[in-house]
Order: structure tokens, then C-alpha cells, then sequence
């Protein structure tokens, strides 16, 4: 990953900083519980989508995917789409995985398979690789879990008792759950919501107090992200009264229209940038995702399946409009905002230029490999300040993901180097550079322990 001598003076400048993963999908639960991993199958593709969707992508019949194959057939199955999968970052991040965890050099291929899986689950049982172990071997300082609002966080309360666990886990408040009001089952989580906030939801001011009960719970608990990745964008934002009108609409039972749904959301997000700003909350916006697009696969697996896919371009007024309103309401909080649509890159960093405080995230999910990651960059150094760069997270459900910061620090470092050697950019600034992106920006966002 790096090609230039300049790039690899950088990378030996953060190779061994600590990781701060302020955006997961890893399971408390599992790490509070720390239970050695069973095999390498399991851990690799017991839940892991992107590695489904390669899988499917390469012919391989889903009985060895999510189908009630053994973990060695699915781990030799994998093998053998990994083969072929030129370019892709599962490649990468498959073979620095077993490097960096597992000692394993071996190109990963049908023909290495077995070998690869007894030495790996030698190493699993020889280390007793834990979900805790791998995060004291990745050199992990803290990481912000994915939570719904209405979760208890009873795992993050006993985690954070525990004097033994030395990663600070923290949890973020997602409230996707709280706006899409069209989806089957909505009533019943807002009956959800009135139970665990104790304030019993029967129109819009009800539902804004539970929401607010809600996140000061999650503050208490140490929260200090918030995150939304729904497929709608509002493109108008409803006053108070319409809005109210909808969701007692949608509490009676009747079907709200998608033009309500999307005003509805807009009252919501105007709303929720106030209490962010009020309470110090970083607002993470995730843009343009489209969710569960294959509908007979998620009809027999549910969500998380692998059949979500890149959404239509947001429309960059009402990105720009949605923000100047927060703004005008309430002063924006410290933001975030990421696109799975590589289209929308650069309009967007030049929307959150506009704002003080506003920044784009690291490439998402589908722009999350080689060329994805450089461009944002590259896009975020010419819109911006490639300084003010938040900073890498994995977005992963996988322990062993965090190969993927190790990754991130090679493409900036090459990146950075071909300044450097270019005559762009001075070698003294450019270390100072690239460890603030490494690791220092993510922690002032972060904050320390209270």
C-alpha cells in the first residue's frame, strides 16, 4: 500500500499509535462475556455481509454462506471466492488479518485452505483469541458501539464496572428506529420507547420529552456520538403542528404518505440537532444507503444480509438546507457527515465547508477500499482542510477489523509521501499530519473519561 519512501518514513510515525473506533457495530455483549473464538470460520464469517456478498458475487451456493454448512466448509468456500477477488478490499484486509493476528503469510486459495485453517485455529486455541485479546493486540483505547435508543445498556453499565477490561466502550445513540414511521411495527416501538423513557408517547411533544429522557440516559452511561442511516433524506422540514398531526396519524393506525414521512423526519432532525448541540453530542449523518433491495433474501434472512446496496444521490440543497436550519434553530453540534454514493463526495465537502464544526467522515462502507479511501481524502484536502479529517473507524461487526485503521494509515501515508516527495508538502508538517488523522483528531472528538 505505500510506494514511496517518503510514505514509509510517515508510516513508521503512527504504525504503533493507539486505535480510537468511534463508529461499530461490535457486540457488547461479546465483549463483556470475552469468550475465546471457536474457530476461524466462525469468526469470519459468522455475521460478516461484506464477506456474503463477495461470496454470492462469486457463485458460491448459500448453503456455505448463511446455510447450514459447517464452519470449515463455509471458511474453504470463502477461500475459494477470496481467490479471484483481484482489487477487492476483502482481499487486503482477509490476508492482513491472518498476517497481523494469526502469522499467517500464506496466500489464502483453495489449495491453502486446510493448512490456513488448522494453523489459524492452532492460534485461535494456542492465544485463547477472546474478543478482548484482540482488542488489547490492536492496540484499541476506546470504541463507540451502535445502540438504539431504546436499548438499557445493562452490558455497557457492567462493562463499565469491570476494572479488568482496559478499553473504554462507549455507547452511541442510534435513533433510525425513532423516524422511519412507515415501516411494519412502528407502534409497537414507540409502546417500547414509553416503557424504558417512562413517558408514555400519544403525540409529538410526548415522543420529543421520551427521545430527550433518552439520550440524557445514554449521556450518563458516557455517550458521545449520535448516528442515523436511514435511506430518506428530508427534503422539507414539517412545523410542529403537521408533524403532530402525522404521528398521531400514525398511532391511530392509519398509513402515512412518503412525502409525510419525510416532513415528519425533518421536524425530527431540526429537533434532535438542538438536543445534540445542548448536550455536546457529536451528530453523525450516514447519507444515501438503500436498504434491503433484494426482497425474496430479506424476506428469508432479514436485515444485515448483504442485499443493501448504494442509494440515489442525497439532494445537496436539502443537505444544505437541512443543515442551515439546524444551524438557524439552534447552532449545529460538532458533525459528521459520510455518503455511500461516491457521486455526492464533493458537493458534500463543499456543503460542510459552509458550517463551522460540519466535516465528512471517512469513506463509507461500499468507498470504503484503496481508491475510495485516498479520494476522500484527496476530495477533503481540496474542499477543506485535510487537517480538521476526523479520522478512520471500521463500521465493522468483526473483532477482527481493526487491521482496517492499519490499512487506512498506509493509503494516507502513501498518499501524503507523494507530497512529500513531490515538493507539495513539508516532511515536518506531514508527520504532524498524519498522526493527528491517525489518531489525535479522533481523540479531542472523543474527549477524555468523566
Amino acid at each position: 500500500m505505500i510506494h514511496n519512501g517518503a510514505g514509509e518514513r510517515l508510516f513508521e510515525q503512527v504504525r504503533s499509535l493507539p486505535i480510537v473506533d468511534y463508529h461499530c457495530h461490535l457486540s457488547p455483549t461479546e465483549i463483556f462475556e470475552d469468550e475465546p473464538f471457536e474457530n476461524i470460520g466462525k469468526v469470519w464469517l459468522g455475521g460478516d455481509h461484506y464477506k456474503w456478498r463477495l461470496m454470492r458475487t462469486a457463485g458460491i451456493d448459500e448453503r456455505f454462506i448463511t446455510g447450514d454448512a459447517s464452519w470449515h466448509d463455509k471458511f474453504v468456500s470463502y477461500a475459494a471466492a477470496l481467490e479471484f477477488a483481484a482489487g477487492h478490499p476483502l482481499y487486503h484486509w482477509s490476508h492482513m488479518e491472518l498476517s497481523r493476528w494469526f502469522g499467517i503469510d500464506t496466500e489464502l486459495c483453495p489449495e491453502t485452505a486446510e493448512e490456513i485453517w488448522a494453523r489459524a485455529n492452532e492460534c485461535i486455541k494456542r492465544e485463547r483469541l477472546s474478543p478482548r485479546k484482540l482488542l488489547a493486540l490492536s492496540n484499541t483505547e476506546c470504541l463507540c458501539t451502535t445502540d438504539d435508543i431504546t436499548d438499557d445498556l445493562s452490558v455497557h453499565a457492567a462493562i463499565k464496572s469491570d476494572e479488568g477490561l482496559k478499553v473504554r466502550v462507549l455507547p452511541s445513540f442510534r435513533y433510525d428506529n425513532l423516524l422511519l414511521i412507515r415501516l411494519e411495527g412502528y407502534v409497537d416501538y414507540l409502546k417500547k420507547l414509553s416503557e424504558v423513557s417512562r413517558v408514555n408517547v400519544t403525540d409529538l411533544a410526548s415522543l420529543k420529552t421520551a427521545a430527550e429522557s433518552r439520550l440524557e440516559f445514554f449521556v450518563s452511561m458516557g455517550c458521545r456520538f449520535s448516528d442515523v442511516g436511514i435511506p430518506v433524506f428530508p427534503t422539507r422540514i414539517a412545523d410542529d403542528a403537521t408533524a403532530d398531526g402525522i404521528i398521531r396519524s400514525v398511532l391511530s393506525g392509519n398509513t402515512v404518505t412518503a412525502e409525510e414521512e419525510s416532513a415528519f423526519i425533518g421536524n425530527m432532525f431540526l429537533f434532535l440537532g438542538g438536543l445534540f448541540k445542548k448536550h455536546g453530542i457529536v451528530m453523525q449523518w450516514h447519507l444515501a444507503p438503500l436498504r434491503n433491495a433484494n426482497t425474496r433474501l430479506f424476506g428469508k434472512l432479514g436485515a444485515d444480509c448483504g442485499c443493501d446496496c448504494v442509494g440515489d444521490p442525497v439532494s445537496g440543497s436539502a443537505l444544505a438546507a437541512m443543515l442551515d436550519a439546524v444551524e438557524s434553530e439552534s447552532g449545529l453540534p460538532e458533525t459528521v457527515l459520510y455518503t455511500i454514493n461516491p457521486s455526492s463526495a464533493e458537493q458534500m465537502a463543499s456543503i460542510a465547508g459552509t458550517f463551522r464544526g460540519v466535516r465528512c467522515g471517512a469513506a463509507w462502507w461500499f468507498c470504503d477500499h484503496k481508491r475510495g479511501i485516498r479520494e476522500q481524502l484527496e476530495i477533503f484536502a481540496e474542499n477543506g482542510t485535510l487537517g480538521a479529517f476526523p479520522g478512520m473507524l471500521t463500521d465493522s461487526r468483526s473483532f477482527l477489523s481493526y487491521i482496517r485503521h492499519e490499512y487506512f494509515r498506509r493509503i494516507l501515508c502513501d498518499l501524503v509521501g507523494e507530497w512529500v516527495e513531490k515538493g507539495e508538502y513539508k516532511m515536518d508538517s506531514a508527520i504532524k499530519l498524519v498522526q493527528n488523522l491517525s489518531y489525535y483528531n479522533t481523540v479531542k472528538m472523543v474527549g477524555e473519561p468523566k
